[in-house]
């Protein structure tokens, strides 16, 4: 059994999500890893990662719609707001969306689906820069 272990910054450009399918699958054909599982885990407590629809970006959108109701900005029965009206907002979206995604690896290549995409879902309304770690482990 061999592991690959790789980070990865990405720039985010604030509240949204962003694919970043190519940067992992450029991190499993580096490992040279055919069969085993990719491994995927953002470093931060106000981003999360997902695995949606990569055709219809009006679903990365719905799923922005709820998250607002799920975790308003700048509810009043937030006490964690050193950051701004978004801060615990991002914290309690983070925590209800995770921050970790595994998949597949299957003759060098991730085996998602066909309308699959491994996803950065920023919660803060400013840019940042994510540091995402990629492990692979398998023959």
């Amino acid at each position: 059994m061999t592991t690959h272990q790789h980070s990865v910054v990405i720039q985010t450009r604030g509240r949204g999500s962003l694919e970043i399918t190519s940067q992992v699958t450029a991190v499993i054909h580096t490992s040279t890893i055919r069969t085993g599982i990719a491994h995927v885990f953002v470093q931060h407590t106000s981003c999360s990662l997902m695995i949606t629809e990569n055709a219809d970006p009006a679903v990365r959108r719905d799923l922005e719609t709820l998250a607002k109701r799920w975790a308003p900005d700048g509810d009043r029965g937030y006490q964690h707001d050193n950051e701004g009206d978004d801060d615990m907002a991002a914290h309690a979206r983070s925590v209800l969306t995770g921050s970790s995604v595994s998949v597949p690896v299957g003759a060098g290549e991730l085996m998602l689906g066909t309308w699959q995409g491994i996803y950065i879902w920023e919660h803060r309304t400013s840019p940042h820069g994510r540091t995402v770690v990629v492990t692979v482990t398998g023959e």
